[in-house]
């Protein structure tokens, strides 16, 4: 086992090699995000639970055009005239019209120097429809960094390689903590970070490095 758990880190490294100037990019990316740019990256995770990254982004646009922020039109309509399939989007546009109105005490606690793991745990208890899955992809989004956004698919890599015994079927917050956990434990000993292997696991599943 342990040699089984010795390759998989070897190949990780290898391939990390291979995409590290992207993913370094795409980091970079992450970090260069303006405040004035956050809202849409919120929504945008508010609405990729059980909707592809592709649509949500799509979907994203198109409030983006109908200026939802700063406006008072209804994100269902929005959502249902956008080309892109987004599943219940009518909850999803609850979840987006309560986080504009919240959206000032928002901003307010980002930029209060709390730590990433202390502004995640708040945006849990107090963003409608983040999960801790959805909180720590926000955040990773505008710049925060070594925290695991534990969808399936990285999921499924961390048992593939050794890091996790089995994918749970929930993960409550007790599990995703642990889990994370065990995940930074597997990125240090392939001598990266848990945001470059979520990147490099997305990039083998998709062919691309996504948001």
């Amino acid at each position: 086992m342990r040699n089984s758990v010795h390759s998989s880190v070897e190949e990780l490294k290898e391939r990390l090699e291979e995409k590290r100037s992207a993913i370094s990019a795409r980091l970079a990316d992450f970090a260069a995000v303006r405040p004035e740019e956050y809202f849409y990256e919120l929504a945008y995770c508010l609405l990729t639970p059980q909707s592809s990254a592709l649509h949500a982004s799509e979907a994203v646009e198109a409030l983006k055009e109908s200026d939802f922020l700063n406006s008072e039109v209804d994100a269902s309509s929005v959502l249902r005239r956008s080309s892109s399939y987004i599943r219940f989007h009518n909850t999803k546009a609850k979840h987006l019209a309560k986080a504009r109105e919240q959206y000032n005490e928002i901003l307010a606690v980002l930029a209060n120097g709390s730590t990433s793991e202390g502004l995640r745990e708040w945006l849990v208890e107090n963003v409608k429809g983040l999960g801790w899955k959805e909180a720590s992809h926000f955040l990773r989004n505008i710049g925060h960094r070594d925290l695991s956004i534990l969808d399936r698919h990285i999921l499924r890599n961390l048992k593939k390689y050794g890091a996790i015994r089995a994918v749970p079927k929930t993960v409550t917050m007790k599990r995703y903590l642990s889990i994370e956990r065990k995940f930074r434990l597997f990125a240090a000993a392939a001598g990266t970070t848990t945001d470059e292997l979520d990147l490099l696991f997305w990039s083998m599943e998709t062919g691309f490095i996504l948001k």
